[in-house]
């Protein structure tokens, strides 16, 4: 069993319940309301600045050029995709610049930024991967119960957030970047556990973000 599986295995219960949440399965059979969606990707949109910060410091701290070379294809992926989804959903849900730029941000929101920001300021590449690998693994595993995307829903702004995290590239990022963890498993003990508990606070606050999302706005 390599590091990463291991980690994952070590918060199963928190890992099994954002996979399955019930904020996913409104997602994928397309029953999700747009005020929860709404509420979701203005949170979730506040992830990008931190999130393309660890691409970054993934860049410079990878220990070889081919790593480095996959963190700036996929940073340059992450720019354009992904910032296109969050535009699109912006303009049709009707959000207002304020809310796309600083809303206020709920506590999931806040204390999942300050673990990216945390990770970034350590610069150790392990604990910079952690984030990246759940992050990315954990999207990926429940985009993985859409199943067949003729059965995703009809509405573009539910399945082509699937399709972002269900795709044969995103899927080989995945199984990548738990290679490249497997890799750099710290052989000190005290890095290790550093390690471990930036990965299981990462799963932790993707199930709280899940759980963020299915509150109703007022009660944020």
């Amino acid at each position: 069993m390599g590091f990463a599986e291991e980690l994952r295995n070590n918060c199963a219960q928190d890992w099994d319940a954002a996979v399955n949440h019930p904020f996913v399965d409104q997602l994928l059979d397309g029953s999700l309301g747009d005020d929860h969606l709404r509420g979701y990707l203005v949170q979730d949109y506040q992830f990008c600045d931190a999130f393309t910060a660890l691409l970054g410091q993934a860049v410079a701290s990878a220990p070889t050029l081919p790593s480095r070379l996959v963190f700036a294809r996929v940073l340059g992926a992450f720019a354009s995709d992904e910032n296109t989804y969050f535009q699109d959903c912006f303009e049709e849900l009707g959000v207002p610049e304020a809310d796309r730029t600083a809303p206020a941000l709920g506590a999931a929101t806040s204390d999942f930024d300050a673990l990216m920001r945390s990770a970034l300021a350590t610069r150790s590449y392990p604990e910079v991967l952690a984030v990246l690998l759940v992050a990315e693994w954990l999207y990926g595993d429940w985009a993985a119960r859409a199943g067949d995307p003729a059965a995703w829903p009809a509405q573009s702004k539910h399945a082509e957030w699937i399709r972002l995290h269900n795709n044969p590239e995103y899927n080989g990022w995945v199984a990548w970047l738990r290679d490249e963890f497997d890799a750099v498993e710290p052989s000190s003990p005290q890095q290790r556990q550093r390690v471990a508990v930036t990965f299981a606070d990462a799963v932790r606050l993707e199930r709280a973000f899940f759980d963020a999302a299915l509150v109703p706005a007022a009660a944020v």
